[in-house]
């Protein structure tokens, strides 16, 4: 251990604490006599007891503590601390050495029996060796936040209590993820659920994936997943399809030559199919189909006759759109 402590030698420092512990002895009792004053002044009630109005000759409690508390020259609030804690701590409970702020600590405990043993078990102090009270070991039996906290709980705590802002919450965060000695003991699954939080904005989430997609190996594991897949295929075909609307708006042309290629694929896909029909019927001649095949390529020719009708209909009226009935019979539903 140093031998000087602030400006004091160690011996120094240890004469002061002696004396220091006399005074805080003679402070405790000289609190406990205060209290012991206001509770005969004004007894403990039960809650909800009723008390006269304040009169020339009647007090309610606060008059009277107030009175007192003026005529001492103190808060009324410190009056009725010292009262509250003299009525929680009788003249025979009191444990000598201990400071009154652990009494007042103390005196939240409830039953009476736990109050009397909890101030009678005096917990270890490992930087003395000595089993002690401090106010943080006093509010650690009744549950309050200490000063300075200790464990990991105390410290988590006391972190959640100072980023109750949430701007000041935001920036410790920030400094935070940025320390990877603290992100590797976060869970995956609390992980994605910051990732989560942090991306629900579409322009973070944007700059997010193209940054994550440009990694080979995640970028491969995502087109493993059948809906990731679908969705980076529609969303390739969709921007496409915007470049090619672009193109055409710049370029009038282009939608000709367009018109040009598909009006060839479509008669192209007429004679083909013709043409497939003209070879294979003629080879069939002396087969024999059975009722299921028979069945199978009149729903064929069905569907075909289906199409037929609607391409001479969109030819004729220009109208193009798919109906839902039309879409089922194509796929054969």
């Amino acid at each position: 251990m140093t031998d000087q402590i602030g400006n004091v030698t160690r011996q120094r420092y240890d004469q002061l604490v002696t004396q220091a512990r006399e005074l805080i002895a003679q402070v405790t009792r000289a609190q406990f006599s205060l209290g012991d004053m206001a509770l005969e002044i004004e007894p403990m009630r039960p809650v909800g007891g009723s008390m006269p109005n304040g009169t020339d000759d009647l007090f309610t409690v606060t008059e009277s503590l107030q009175l007192f508390a003026d005529d001492i020259g103190v808060a009324l609030a410190t009056v009725e601390d010292w009262r509250w804690t003299a009525s929680r701590w009788p003249a025979a409970r009191r444990k000598e050495g201990v400071s009154f702020t652990v009494h007042r600590i103390l005196a939240s405990v409830a039953d009476e029996a736990e109050r009397w043993a909890a101030i009678e078990d005096a917990p270890f102090n490992p930087r003395t060796g000595k089993r002690q009270w401090t106010p943080d070991a006093a509010k650690r039996v009744v549950g309050q936040r200490v000063d300075r906290p200790v464990t990991v709980d105390e410290k988590v705590q006391a972190v959640a209590d100072l980023t109750r802002d949430d701007e000041v919450a935001a920036q410790v965060a920030a400094g935070l993820f940025k320390r990877p000695e603290v992100t590797e003991h976060v869970t995956p699954a609390d992980r994605m659920r910051v990732v989560t939080e942090l991306t629900r904005d579409d322009t973070v989430a944007q700059e997010v994936t193209t940054d994550l997609l440009r990694r080979s190996t995640v970028a491969r594991s995502v087109m493993r997943d059948d809906t990731a897949r679908m969705l980076v295929n529609r969303a390739q075909f969709d921007n496409s399809e915007e470049t090619r609307e672009r193109i055409r708006e710049r370029t009038p042309a282009v939608r000709k030559i367009e018109h040009t290629i598909e009006y060839l694929d479509l008669v192209g896909s007429c004679h083909g199919f013709v043409a497939t029909l003209g070879r294979l019927v003629p080879q069939m001649r002396g087969q024999e189909f059975t009722d299921d095949e028979r069945e199978t390529v009149r729903r064929q020719i069905s569907r075909v006759r289906a199409a037929a009708d609607w391409l001479e209909g969109a030819i004729d009226n220009g109208e193009f759109t798919l109906d839902e009935q039309l879409a089922q019979l194509l796929k054969g539903e």
